[in-house]
């Protein structure tokens, strides 16, 4: 499919952007800067069919994902709401603070960065999803195996498996349907946890949800 990335110049949109692309889907880099989005498509061309857009530019796509800081979330997809009706759109966006203690999770008014954004795009179909994946080890070809599950949130059961398919564009990784959006809250605040962890033992890490079947999702 053809895949947007707003934010697609910050490390989580690149690296996302660059496994897509090797998995074989068309992706459509976005940022505030066009120019530096050219120049970092460019940077992966090696990846596969990836173009740098304007962020604007990158909603022509059949799913567009949200990977901008949470500063700019709310007056981005305001707007681009337009663009964005009767899309997909996969926020990844995680709302954290730092400080001397290190990460903490920021409160938002809705709930969540997804229902936020389900908010403002009320005319779009909003999916929570890639939260939990180093952007290390997404942004580094080396690397040909990434373990791990990527937690899928959404409203829409059909739409959810197709976010949960697109998680397969991570070698190793799996998608596991872990509720609905309004338990996005708790996946969004997780991600000061391993922030926390990879500080601590200088790695990057992912989680895992045991007791599935294979080919559970």
């Amino acid at each position: 499919m053809k895949v947007g990335i707003l934010g697609g110049t910050g490390p989580q949109g690149r690296g996302l952007g660059r496994r897509f692309a090797m998995a074989g889907h068309e992706v459509l880099l976005g940022s505030r800067d066009a120019s530096r989005a050219e120049e970092t498509a460019a940077a992966l061309a090696e990846a596969g069919n990836v173009a740098g857009v304007a962020n604007a530019d990158a909603t022509d796509a059949d799913l567009v994902v949200v990977a901008v800081p949470y500063q700019g979330h709310a007056d981005l997809l305001t707007s681009l709401a337009d663009r964005l009706a009767g899309k997909v759109v996969v926020d990844c966006v995680n709302p954290l603070g730092f400080d001397k203690q290190g990460p903490f999770p920021i409160e938002v008014a809705d709930g969540s960065a997804a229902q936020e954004a389900q908010r403002i795009l009320e005319r779009s179909t909003v999916v929570a999803a890639f939260h939990h994946v180093s952007a290390v080890l997404l942004d580094d070809p080396s690397v040909t195996h990434i373990p791990g599950d990527v937690l899928v949130l959404g409203e829409d059961r059909e739409v959810v498996g197709q976010v949960i398919e697109l998680a397969a564009a991570i070698p190793g990784a799996r998608g596991v349907y872990a509720g609905r959006l309004r338990l996005a809250r708790t996946v969004e605040s997780f991600t000061a946890n391993l922030i926390a962890v990879n500080r601590r033992y200088k790695t990057h890490a992912g989680i895992a949800v045991t007791g599935l079947d294979e080919g559970d999702a």
